[in-house]
Formats: structure tokens, sequence, C-alpha cells
């Protein structure tokens, strides 16, 4: 019935680089694989597809003249792809060697299985609490609106949003997938429907998520690990960027709970005030540490590439007090999270590519147990770094 095994949806908005990233990650995740791969352009102006599409011939581009939301531009590749799993996923993320192939596997092996979603980590090795989520009802959104929800951690009453009570290192069946990866069963994409066009941006990958459930599939998160640059393809924290994820809960609310008390629109409209409120302080008075500290640079490499690239990494950075190299050809790189390596005060760990596999740095990454550290990979082939925002 379908013509590949995997099909990946792209959708971009202005960042090329971590879209080219995001490809070299699929193509090592899919190597060996019938694939069809699309890059959805949302009218970037930065030159993403004229710098892509000779990079990578085999992708489909779809370009379009205006920026339509992401639920749209998800929608066009969708209704053209052939691969009987579908994978929804962020320009701004990159995911390990082998992680399609397990996830792929589970889901022939569990055919009830509708979409998975994984262990989502940052730019600072911090795991991302949207990895796995619950439905945000009435009540549930009031607790994270109004903080009971993190003075209540453990407690399932108030605090099952994120369900922080779940190991993230073990797989559950959870309600909500974030769209930033989420791998779907093309039958039951098909069977439940596209995503709602109502949902410019956030909001989506819950309402698909509450519709695969109700067309009885089950959504599993996954302890697979994967990196998400959170934020690099979206908005600033700002008072736009509060009134499309909050509006989006509202559509959510009027689609499936119509029902839902009038305290909790109330309630929606206060939260925005008081964060855009807090997003406004904060741009005002940006904090200037990050622009002026020194780097302590740990590189993850083999000895010749370290030697052959070190002035061009040392060149991304202001002002660096000293780089040392961890050396792939003598050690693991799970032993760089060594009481050694802690007590030099690492500020950043750049990893280069390929003489560290994707799968290897996001082990690094979770293990670290300094979560100030700021990872970034760099790239033998271009000679580019790619890194966490600051």
């Amino acid at each position: 019935m379908y013509e590949t095994q995997v099909s990946v949806v792209i959708v971009n908005y202005n960042v090329k680089y971590f879209v080219e990233q995001c490809l070299y990650s699929v193509q090592a995740a899919t190597q060996g694989w019938d694939v069809d791969i699309y890059v959805v352009d949302n009218h970037s102006t930065d030159g993403s597809v004229e710098y892509l599409r000779p990079l990578f011939p085999d992708v489909t581009f779809i370009e379009n003249k205006e920026n339509v939301g992401f639920a749209k531009a998800n929608n066009q590749a969708f209704r053209i792809c052939k691969g009987e799993y579908v994978l929804m996923l962020n320009p701004d993320t990159v995911i390990g060697e082998e992680s399609l192939r397990s996830l792929c596997y589970f889901m022939d092996e569990h055919p009830a299985a509708g979409a998975i979603g994984l262990k989502m980590l940052n730019g600072n090795g911090v795991f991302l609490a949207e990895s796995k989520r619950s439905f945000p009802t009435p009540w549930v959104s009031f607790c994270k609106l109004f903080g009971l929800s993190k003075l209540f951690p453990d407690s399932p009453k108030y605090a099952s949003y994120a369900l922080p009570y779940l190991s993230p290192d073990e797989q559950h069946e959870v309600d909500v997938l974030s769209g930033a990866f989420m791998l779907m069963r093309h039958d039951a994409l098909e069977k439940t429907g596209l995503l709602d066009e109502d949902f410019f941006m956030y909001g989506e990958d819950i309402d698909l998520s509450y519709r695969f459930i109700q067309a009885g599939y089950k959504n599993y998160y996954m302890p697979e690990r994967m990196l998400h640059y959170k934020g690099e393809s979206t908005q600033k924290v700002s008072y736009r960027f509060l009134k499309r994820f909050y509006g989006a809960m509202l559509i959510f609310y009027r689609k499936h709970y119509p029902d839902a008390p009038s305290w909790l629109n109330v309630s929606i409209k206060v939260a925005i005030m008081l964060r855009a409120a807090l997003a406004s302080l904060t741009n005002l008075f940006p904090s200037g540490r990050e622009r002026s500290r020194s780097h302590r640079l740990l590189v993850v490499a083999r000895k010749d590439t370290f030697l052959q690239y070190k002035k061009d990494i040392v060149s991304h950075f202001r002002k660096t007090e000293f780089t040392n190299l961890w050396n792939l050809d003598k050690e693991p790189i799970s032993a760089a999270a060594c009481r050694m390596n802690q007590m030099k005060r690492f500020t950043d760990i750049v990893f280069i590519y390929p003489d560290a596999r994707f799968e290897q740095m996001f082990l690094l990454m979770d293990i670290m147990p300094n979560k100030k550290l700021a990872y970034h990979i760099f790239h033998k082939k271009n000679k580019r770094m790619i890194s966490p925002s600051k």
C-alpha cells in the first residue's frame, strides 16, 4: 500500500542551518531505508531553499508564498507522503542514528500504537517536560497556570500536565506527545484526520494526540534520546508568543471541552497578561553575563581532528580561557562525565561530527550532572558550529 518505510516532514521558517543539521541526522538514521523526506518552507527570507536544495537533492522542497502556519504546512506534505510511518519533526532537532529503526520495530509489534514520542533534551542537556504530557483538561490547566503543579510536583492530582512523577527513563503510555517529534502510523493519520489548521502554531500536537486516542489508538513515550534546540524555530518569549500559545489552548477547549466553565477563559487571559508582563521586564533588563563570560571548552573528537580544527572551533567564542581534548581514540564518550572534567568547570562542550555520533552526544548530555553546560556541534564537512541560543 505504501511506497516507502518512513516519510519525514520538516517545516522550516528562517532556520536553514538547523534544518541542514537536522537533515544530516535524518539521513544517518534512515541509511539503507526507503524514505521520502519533505521540507516545507513557510516563505523564509534567509535563502533557506536556495541553500538547502543543492545539499539535499533527494529531499522534496515545498515552497510557500506566505507563512501558512505549522499545521497547514505539515498537512501539505502529509497529503502526498508515501511512508508506512510518518515522522513530524521540528527543524531545530537532531535525532539518533538508531532511533527510527527501533521505534518502527516497536510500531510493527504494537499495532495499537498510533504515535510515539521521544526523550527530548535541550542544548544544555536538560530534559524537556513536554516530551510527555496529559491532556490539558480545565483542572489540569488551572494547576499549571497558577503554579500548583510546581508546588506539588509529585502529585498526580496537581501536577499531571507534564507527568513529572513518571520516570523519563522508562517507557510509558501517555496522552500527549510533542509535535517536535511525533512518529505516526500512516493508517492512523488517515483514519484520524490531519492536523487541525485552526491552530496556526502550538496546540495542534495536543489536538492530534487527543484524536488518536479517541480513534482507539495508543500514544507512547519512549526513553530514546534526541536533541531539541527548543525555541530556535519559533518566536522568543513575548506577548505575541504567549497569546498564540494560550490562544491555541482556548481553541482546544472550545473544540473538546465545550462545557468548560467560564472562569477558565478568564484564568487564561489573566495568565497571558501576567506572563507577558514578566517577559517584558526580562527583555527590558537582559543579563550581560553571557556576553562577557569566558569559555572553558572541552572538545570531544579524535586527536588528529582536534588538531586540524582547533582554531576554527575557538574562533566561534569571544573569550576562551582554555581548550581541552577528550580523545575518542582512547576513551569512550560516556567517560567524559568523570569527576576530573567536572572539577575543571568547563562551560562548553563541543562535539566534532562525525567523530562523535549523535547518539553518543545525547548520552553524554543526559548523564552529565552539570545542566548549565552549553553543547555545540561542529561539522567537519562545512566547518559550521551549531549552538543553543544564549
